[in-house]
């Protein structure tokens, strides 16, 4: 427990004595997430850079708010009630569109008037990336169980451990941002097995650019935790790697899909409405089989967002730093990339997958398969005129890349939403 005595001693002194700046933009030196430095220098002029991020990316720690603290007491069923003039014109927008489209959306512009709006929002789909928040959530889960009477030294652990990559994090395509803040160069390169980062920037790894391999290391730790309790802290990665070549695989499978999907239960979110099946790298098969599949709705992923909004996504703390970890402070995709939405925060994830059968002779390829081709996207959308919503679409569109449908949705319904 010396480290953890450390922790805590460390964490009490930075609060009595300095003046910690906070995130997105302005984390780096609360979080030690280096990407986030090279925004601050962007951001100052420092840098020069062609991709400047939109307004909407600019927001700080203080700006960032759970909107529906005041609905805490409310269950999410209590929220979900349909409004009809709401439904009528979010139908509008998917007419000649087959059911492959699907949405949930609630606008929470005003807490005491939510209105909520569905199309197939209990239809399932392969989750993609956006099961990485099933994962986001277990971490902060077992972050409370490790220190149940201290935020600071949860903040503390996710800064200050330092975890390798081993097998776990290859085969991913996705590259991630190592940027040098002594030096001030970045390089942007797929993960390698001796690839060193705290848990702070393995979660931002795998959210900010949604690298597989840092979701299964991620999902890796939470699992440690899960089984070492106390002790994780100190855990050397000798004793990591004893752990896993020594325990039964049956044993490391069924403990892994407990600490990711568990989470979920807890929130009333149901196992046909999200769960987490397999890891996101062969690596991590090394040591862990699949179990149950993974699946996601869109009232599933819809209700997480409540909760979140809520401050009961483990706790009001956690729910906070769950939410500033999504905010896209990195290049906007997919739905996020509607330009409708370039002065608004966006807290966004989006997942795909896709499978092709090039036997038929149809068009296939990246993001356009013609067996599979799921395309999810699940974020919080703020505008500074208060007009705020969370949204789930899920499609399924086969041979078509959905990105540019995905983009226009979210310009007619931030029109619809807006209207009001």
């Amino acid at each position: 427990m010396a480290k953890s005595i450390k922790y805590l001693l460390l964490a009490l002194i930075c609060s009595a004595f300095s003046s910690v700046t906070y995130y997105p933009i302005d984390g780096y030196e609360k979080t030690g997430i280096k990407r986030l430095k090279r925004l601050e220098r962007i951001k100052s002029g420092e840098i020069n850079d062609s991709h400047a991020l939109p307004p909407g990316a600019m927001k700080l720690h203080s700006e960032i708010r759970l909107n529906l603290l005041s609905r805490k007491d409310d269950s999410a069923a209590a929220i979900l009630t349909t409004d009809a003039s709401f439904q009528k014109e979010i139908n509008a927008l998917f007419k000649g569109l087959d059911k492959s489209y699907s949405l949930a959306i609630v606008d929470i512009s005003d807490p005491n008037a939510i209105r909520y709006a569905h199309r197939n929002e209990t239809a399932g789909y392969q989750p993609g990336s956006v099961g990485k928040l099933a994962v986001l959530l277990g971490l902060f889960t077992q972050l409370a169980k490790l220190y149940p009477d201290s935020w600071e030294m949860r903040t503390q652990l996710l800064k200050d451990k330092s975890v390798k990559s081993g097998v776990w994090g290859l085969t991913d395509t996705h590259t991630v941002p190592i940027y040098n803040v002594e030096k001030n160069t970045l390089v942007k390169r797929q993960v390698i097995a001796s690839d060193v980062f705290t848990l702070y920037e393995w979660t931002d790894h795998m959210l900010s650019v949604s690298n597989n391999g840092a979701a299964s290391i991620v999902w890796r730790e939470v699992l440690l935790m899960a089984a070492f309790g106390e002790a994780y802290p100190e855990l050397t990665e000798e004793q990591a790697t004893a752990y896993f070549k020594e325990t039964p695989r049956k044993e490391l499978t069924d403990l892994s899909n407990d600490v990711v999907n568990l989470p979920l239960r807890d929130l009333g979110i149901s196992s046909d409405e999200w769960r987490l099946g397999s890891f996101f790298t062969k690596g991590a098969n090394t040591y862990v089989g699949d179990k149950g599949g993974s699946i996601g709705t869109p009232v599933g992923l819809l209700k997480f967002l409540i909760h979140l909004e809520q401050g009961k996504a483990v706790d009001e703390a956690s729910s906070l730093e769950m939410k500033r970890l999504m905010y896209m402070t990195d290049r906007r995709i997919r739905y996020a990339q509607a330009p409708a939405l370039k002065d608004a925060a966006v807290y966004f994830k989006s997942g795909s997958l896709y499978k092709c059968d090039r036997t038929t002779g149809e068009e296939c390829g990246q993001y356009k398969g013609n067996v599979q081709n799921f395309m999810n996207s699940v974020a919080i959308v703020e505008h500074p005129d208060n007009c705020n919503y969370l949204v789930v679409l899920m499609t399924n569109v086969l041979r078509k890349n959905s990105a540019t449908d995905h983009m226009y949705l979210a310009a007619n319904i931030d029109k619809v939403v807006k209207k009001a």
